[in-house]
């Protein structure tokens, strides 16, 4: 199998140190508790040496897009860490779900009915009730995954009273070329009428809005690994 190459000249540990005091200055300019605000490192496509760089770091909350991949690389680093939280961060087919309920700690992309419908039933079949966040695709974007605004409250209570799962937060991706502080806090108002707390918004190039409009969890890959590797 292709493994992926890790980038070189990127000091790793540095780079989060620098990312914890931009995330406490972004904290502090609206006066919130930097420990309210988690930093999830995107390990996609980097190496076992890379996270465990990052790790070495004390970084312990990690996000992978793929099930596969990360099945390939995380089984024996959370079995040395039993620590680590590992998110997933990008689509999740129905036939993937038995795997990714064994591996993940959170799932971020709950986004439709009948992946909704699967994960409670393998979360009960594995004693396993992860939290989840449902991924809002608030830009409306074709390409995109996500429940559209408007059926985010039902889908929310559908998720909570039907299938019984533990709805913990919301996630978004606002479009490239709009403001995302416009879609931060369109996030935060379905949120808020909602009773749910986390906020999974802001990436490398926006994290610090993101902060400042109520992030609680903010996912940096680039900024913390580099370039994403190549597959040799």
């Amino acid at each position: 199998m292709s493994v992926p190459h890790a980038p070189e000249n990127v000091n790793i540990v540095e780079n989060i140190e620098s990312l914890k005091t931009l995330i406490a200055k972004a904290a502090g300019s609206v006066e919130r508790d930097v420990s309210d605000i988690s930093l999830v490192a995107v390990s996609k496509m980097h190496s076992s040496d890379a996270i465990r760089a990052a790790l070495d770091a004390g970084q312990r909350v990690f996000g992978e897009n793929r099930v596969q991949e990360a099945m390939d690389k995380w089984p024996p680093i959370k079995a040395e860490y039993p620590d680590v939280r590992l998110h997933l961060i990008g689509p999740l087919q129905t036939n993937k779900v038995r795997e990714a309920v064994a591996l993940f700690d959170v799932i971020e992309t709950v986004d439709r009915p009948k992946l909704a419908n699967k994960l409670s039933e393998e979360m009960k079949k594995q004693s396993r009730m992860l939290p989840c966040f449902i991924q809002v695709n608030t830009g409306e974007e074709d390409q995109k995954a996500g429940v559209l605004p408007a059926e985010s409250d039902a889908f929310i209570s559908s998720c909570r009273d039907k299938e019984g799962l533990r709805v913990d937060g919301l996630m978004c991706i606002p479009p490239q070329d709009e403001e995302p502080s416009l879609h931060f806090a369109f996030l935060r108002e379905i949120a808020t009428r909602n009773s749910i707390n986390n906020l999974s918004m802001g990436m490398s190039a926006d994290f610090e809005i993101a902060i400042t409009m109520g992030a609680t969890h903010v996912r940096l890959g680039t900024a913390i690994f580099g370039s994403r590797a190549k597959l040799l």
